[in-house]
């Protein structure tokens, strides 16, 4: 766990700290308390409480949109897509999509992650006896899944240029500016902020390239993402993505479906290389079940423990660690005033080894989260809650399940001394320097 801060910062001493680590301006007092309220350029609030959060994201979530802050860094790369957009214009594009992650839609892409799955094994057993990263390894594999459900086949289309464009705007661009913390102005350009812009254009060139030879293709025989995006519609105003829609929305399916999964992974076999016990239980289920093969999406249901070690990951390291509200009106949560454009914070990394809603918080314990358990929906929110859920959990925990299961039925993994990974918050949680193990055949 990185050490929370325990005295008051200075504006330029917290813009440093965002700028670094987001973890590392979360107090931490916020372990302790429902809310804890600051003023630093702008007033500030950070929530942990289930109540409060329950009428941030669901009671009354058209009060509280997502902060300038967190448009300004994303918009650029990903437009007015369903993870930015507001209002009518969100309501419209996510009525169109829900239907592309249908449970069916979904279920049918598992050969996709099994063939991934298969193919991240035989890159593993090669390092077998040594130690390897399994961050870059998760996020080979999951970038390939998301590839192949997306564009499938589609000329023209590289998808190791499409993450690099990204990778290249978040490590230049993707920051808190000072400006942001002073509560400047949108249109107050913030330095930095373009330097990422021409391997975007080339990213966003390349998509719309070919959504338009799809257009003229038409569908494959087994649809994919993009040609399942491109038929729907908003059954209300009957209304289709355009290409520029399309485009911004794949694209945010592309990095949020990969990113997401590849951390969720690399986190959790680090845990269970962490703890022993665990690790041999995983195993000794997945080995029960699969005798030899490789997960598929009907595995599910006897994978429970499986199922645990990903939610119970998702508390300790969640990859949308740090969401950030402005508040629209005045309002009271938690029994404290809260003004007009007041920032309120959900630092969801705090919300989950909270003292006050979790027993032995910072322990990993999977079987917290046995059937039978209960945890108010709203003290645990690795993918959101209310109208805005992500839209896509149901592809990220198949995937996440199909992925685990497989890997521990047949390798073995061990902590490298000194080579543990340091959480750091920039966009999403990240191990820092990799998920280093050991790798041993089961």
């Amino acid at each position: 766990m990185v050490p929370l801060v325990k005295e008051k910062w200075t504006i330029l001493q917290s813009l440093q700290a965002a700028r670094r680590n987001l973890l590392e301006i979360i107090p931490e007092i916020a372990l302790h308390q429902p809310i804890v309220s600051g003023k630093m350029g702008k007033r500030w609030h950070m929530v942990q409480d289930p109540e409060a959060l329950r009428h941030i994201l669901r009671d009354a979530l058209d009060d509280y949109p997502k902060s300038d802050v967190t448009k300004n860094i994303l918009r650029p790369a990903i437009g007015d897509s369903i993870f930015v957009a507001e209002g009518a214009h969100w309501r419209w594009q996510r009525r169109a999509a829900a239907p592309v992650f249908s449970h069916r839609n979904i279920a049918n892409l598992s050969p996709i992650m099994e063939a991934a799955a298969d193919r991240s094994c035989a890159r593993i057993a090669e390092q077998t006896g040594r130690a390897a990263d399994l961050f870059e390894e998760m996020v080979k594999t999951t970038f390939e899944v998301i590839s192949d459900v997306t564009f499938s086949g589609d000329e023209g289309y590289d998808s190791d240029k499409i993450q690099e464009s990204f990778e290249a705007y978040i490590e230049q661009t993707a920051k808190v500016s000072l400006f942001d913390i002073l509560g400047f102005p949108d249109w107050v350009p913030r330095p930095g902020r373009s330097f990422g812009s021409a391997g975007i254009r080339k990213m966003k060139a390349m998509s719309d390239s070919v959504i338009e030879d799809r257009r003229e293709k038409g569908e494959d025989e087994i649809p994919d993402l993009l040609d399942l995006l491109m038929a729907g519609e908003d059954p209300q105003t009957k209304r289709k993505m355009n290409t520029s829609e399309l485009r911004d929305n794949l694209l945010t399916f592309i990095v949020a479906g990969h990113e997401t999964t590849a951390l969720t992974l690399s986190w959790a076999l680090y845990l269970c290389a962490f703890d022993e016990r665990v690790q041999t239980l995983a195993r000794n289920e997945a080995q029960s079940v699969l005798n030899g093969r490789t997960a598929t999406q009907a595995d599910l249901p006897a994978l429970p423990y499986i199922r645990q070690i990903i939610d119970e990951t998702l508390r300790l390291y969640p990859p949308a660690a740090f969401l950030s509200r402005t508040a629209q009106k005045d309002d009271e949560l938690c029994g404290r005033h809260i003004r007009r454009k007041d920032t309120v914070a959900l630092p969801i990394y705090a919300l989950h080894r909270s003292h006050q809603l979790w027993d032995d918080p910072h322990a990993f314990q999977p079987e917290r989260f046995a059937q039978g358990n209960k945890i108010d929906r709203f003290q645990y929110l690795p993918f959101g809650d209310g109208p805005r859920v992500c839209i896509g959990m149901s592809f990220a925990i198949q995937e996440a399940v199909i992925m685990l299961a497989t890997i521990l039925s047949r390798f073995k993994f061990t902590r490298v001394p000194g080579r543990d990974p340091k959480p750091v918050l920039i966009v999403t949680l990240r191990p820092e320097g990799g998920v280093w193990l050991n790798v041993e055949a089961a």
